[in-house]
């Protein structure tokens, strides 16, 4: 058994290495970086996911916590792509995360932040489209104050965050159900495409 990480942060890491792992599978086999119309589903999925979350970056208890919360949403950037990329906003998909405690908020969050770690290798595949920070791929830019500086103060905040026995579960399963989450809505955003055809 291999034991716990320390840091909660690096626990989340761990306990959801396998959804990341099939994620990661389920993005490289839609190939978004083969057209801007693949490319323009990725990016439906992106808002989706990013637009069921606004409620929570915009949360006044999670802000009290991780004050510039409301600035790192990127459900805009993402309506923004959208546009550029000649697509319509989808409608949003039943099954969103609805009113989760607390814990439970800071793993779906934890989700979205480390997601733009990975989204400095996607811009540069995007750059292959001529897309870029200010056209189509707004979602995938760098953050004000850097990628990982980002990273760091969120994750901080984080695994200072007293949370209970049952939060601490939460925040497990939060992390958790936001990869699934989004797995769920790629698929749609494909599905939706192949259903045009």
């Amino acid at each position: 058994m291999t034991e716990r990480p320390a840091l909660r942060s690096q626990r989340l890491n761990q306990i959801t290495h396998a959804p990341h792992t099939e994620l990661d599978a389920l993005v490289k086999a839609h190939a978004p970086f083969d057209s801007r119309e693949n490319f323009a589903r990725f990016v439906v999925a992106q808002y989706l996911f990013q637009s069921e979350l606004k409620a929570l970056y915009n949360d006044p208890q999670l802000i009290a916590i991780v004050p510039d919360l409301a600035e790192r949403c990127r459900a805009e950037q993402a309506r923004l792509d959208l546009a550029d990329l000649d697509t319509e906003v989808p409608g949003a998909v039943p099954g969103a995360v609805q009113n989760p405690s607390l814990g439970e908020a800071m793993g779906w969050i934890f989700v979205s932040e480390g997601s733009k770690l990975g989204a400095a290798f996607l811009i540069k595949r995007a750059v292959a489209l001529e897309l870029s920070d200010s056209f189509g791929a707004r979602h995938l830019g760098e953050p004000a104050g850097g990628r990982a500086e980002g990273w760091k103060q969120f994750t901080r905040i984080l695994d200072g965050l007293a949370l209970s026995a049952e939060e601490e579960a939460a925040a497990e399963r939060g992390a958790v159900a936001a990869f699934e989450r989004f797995t769920e809505l790629l698929k749609h955003a494909y599905a939706a495409d192949a259903a045009l055809v």
